[in-house]
């Protein structure tokens, strides 16, 4: 097992144990598990998916939709600092189907540089947010 810390501007999201994480790098997913080689990295806007037991099926992984941040990886520890982490039982995909919407709209009426950046990253927040809700809904099918 290792130990994993998802830490937010508003607080700790997750800290406990797990088989395996699922992280969002520049570079691509990667996989932690025990004995992962010390690793710090960034982590971009994604899921994070948390496998508690190696038994676990996918359906029963924890998903977490993050900002960009910081990953480190260290003596079994891993730790990821992020500005954002919403949980999938706390977002409402309808409320965020309709942000995604508003944020699509500011990025089309966008004037300058900055204006379409930061419309840009509500489009990318919102996205990832849906994918999240969307893996939550398909997992409770099942």
């Amino acid at each position: 097992m290792i130990h994993f810390q998802l830490v937010a501007l508003t607080g700790t999201k997750f800290d406990g144990d797990a088989y395996e994480i699922i992280l969002p790098t520049l570079d691509g997913e990667i996989g932690v598990l025990q004995d992962h080689m010390p690793l710090v990295s960034v982590a971009k806007y994604g899921v994070i998916a948390i496998r508690k037991d190696v038994r676990d099926a996918d359906r029963n992984r924890e998903y977490f939709a993050i900002s960009g941040g910081v990953i480190e990886v260290s003596n079994n520890t891993l730790r990821v600092l992020v500005d954002e982490a919403d949980h999938a039982d706390d977002i409402n995909e309808a409320e965020a189907e309709a942000a995604m919407e508003r944020a699509k709209k500011l990025k089309a009426e966008a004037k300058d540089e900055v204006s379409l950046e930061h419309a840009q990253q509500l489009v990318d927040r919102h996205a990832v947010r849906l994918q999240v809700a969307g893996l939550k809904r398909r997992h409770q099918k099942h």
